[in-house]
């Protein structure tokens, strides 16, 4: 560049947003740099990325707004006036383990994230009842309602503090109460098969108290597994053959008629796991007012309480004490309920009877050796090794604990899986056609 040049250059002025650049360390050529378009494959990705984010927004927005919908509707009951010894409407909400997931507490995430903001919303308590594993609320509802008849029938009496309070109820009214004003929230077919089965062993068993883990320890302390290996009077080892009903009582015996129970609230829910669900995952996760929705609409049939019978199977020659039964094909009936949920189940669950055997055959294979150990240490017949030293192997009282506790677990997990498998159809009961209702939707305009 030759003098000339350089001095037009100089000379040249500048604008004053370059003057205040200048002057501020940012470079003034930053202002001289033309923008170009972004490049295909930047476009392409912020067209993506726009477009799922604008789903998302969109679909958090009309779940905000569904929400608040029918929250409007019902918020105007919780500041109805009422007197000193009201009690407020409480319902039990039952949420069972959902076969093959580890979280157990899906199904009750499911109705505090969707159902439990219309009930609050309305003054509705409520009481969360949840499943660890399979079998837990069948066996919860059973000891429930034996409980609550054995109280009706004076077998048993409640707390002498409880009838100082100005608020208790004999074990009838209270009863009566909880039909009345009362509910039940089932979340997912899998609850509700377990809460049927629940619901017939509570009123169709005897109501003697039985400690299940003493006759469990007895039977086990009789099949010869911790028997001496010379001892001439050894049983053979027995199978385990589970039940997936006790024995009913005798066609003679009296049974008590059901009195009306509180009202049912069908809550359809289904826990989607797998690789190859991960499409229907995400479809779920831009769709969420689809839940949303359901849950709310579930929650306002139970405020605004309307109800209707169950409807029962259809079949009338059935005994009274038939095997666990369901409507049949041609006739649909509330038994029917989310049943096309049971398709989603993963098929590995249906090994769980071949896989709890072997389970129970390698570790009764290596019971054998543990136990040898455990008495030869015991009786001082040789000496611990290094490792044992260490490390010492269970006593013989340890190893029947672990017994113990596993037969209960592998029991417990086969009689529910049985009570919830899509080929187990839902547990019915004749006498329960009188006693049994289900919430429905109000009529158009009822509020």
């Amino acid at each position: 560049m030759n003098a000339a040049e350089g001095v037009s250059a100089a000379s040249t002025p500048t604008s004053g947003v370059k003057s205040v650049l200048r002057y501020t360390g940012i470079p003034p050529s930053w202002l001289d740099k033309r923008p170009k378009l972004p490049s295909r494959n930047w476009l392409i990705f912020l067209s993506v990325t726009s477009s799922l984010a604008g789903l998302y927004i969109y679909d958090r927005q009309q779940c905000k707004a569904i929400r608040n919908a029918y929250v409007e509707k019902v918020k105007d009951l919780a500041d109805e006036t009422v007197g000193s010894l009201y009690r407020p409407r409480k319902v039990t909400v039952y949420g069972g383990k959902w076969p093959g997931d580890e979280d157990h507490d899906q199904t009750l995430k499911y109705f505090r994230k969707y159902v439990k903001p219309i009930l609050v919303a309305a003054a509705v308590d409520y009481e969360m009842i949840s499943g660890k594993r399979q079998g837990d609320i069948a066996k919860r509802v059973a000891e429930d309602i034996k409980t609550q008849r054995r109280l009706e029938a004076g077998l048993d009496a409640p707390p002498e503090i409880f009838k100082q309070l100005p608020t208790y109820q004999t074990p009838l009214e209270a009863r009566q109460s909880q039909a009345e004003h009362g509910g039940i929230v089932i979340i997912g077919r899998p609850t509700f098969k377990e809460f049927m089965n629940g619901l017939k062993r509570g009123w169709t068993e005897p109501l003697d108290k039985v400690d299940h883990d003493e006759i469990l320890a007895q039977e086990l302390e009789m099949d010869g597994r911790f028997d001496e290996e010379d001892d001439p009077q050894r049983p053979e080892p027995k199978p385990f053959e589970p039940l997936i009903e006790p024995p009913s009582p005798s066609s003679t015996a009296p049974l008590p008629p059901i009195p009306p129970l509180p009202p049912l609230l069908l809550v359809p829910f289904t826990d989607i796991l797998g690789f190859t669900q991960i499409p229907i995952m995400i479809w779920q996760w831009f769709n969420r007012r689809h839940d949303v929705r359901a849950g709310a609409e579930a929650g306002f049939k139970l405020v605004m309480n309307q109800t209707r019978p169950l409807s029962a199977p259809t079949e009338t020659s059935e005994p009274l004490f038939s095997d666990i039964t369901s409507s049949s094909s041609e006739t649909t009936s509330d038994l029917d309920f989310d049943k096309e949920c049971e398709r989603h189940f993963r098929k590995s669950l249906s090994k769980l009877p071949s896989e709890n055997a072997k389970a129970r055959e390698k570790y009764y294979a290596e019971l054998k050796t543990k136990l040898e150990i455990a008495r030869a240490l015991a009786r001082g017949t040789r000496e611990p090794t290094k490792e044992e030293v260490r490390n010492p192997p269970p006593t013989e009282v340890e190893l029947r604990a672990e017994r113990m506790k596993k037969e209960k677990r592998w029991r417990g997990d086969l009689e529910g899986w049985q009570i919830i498998a899509p080929a187990t159809k839902v547990a019915w009961d004749n006498r329960f056609r009188d006693a049994l209702s289900v919430y429905v939707d109000p009529p158009p305009g009822s509020h």
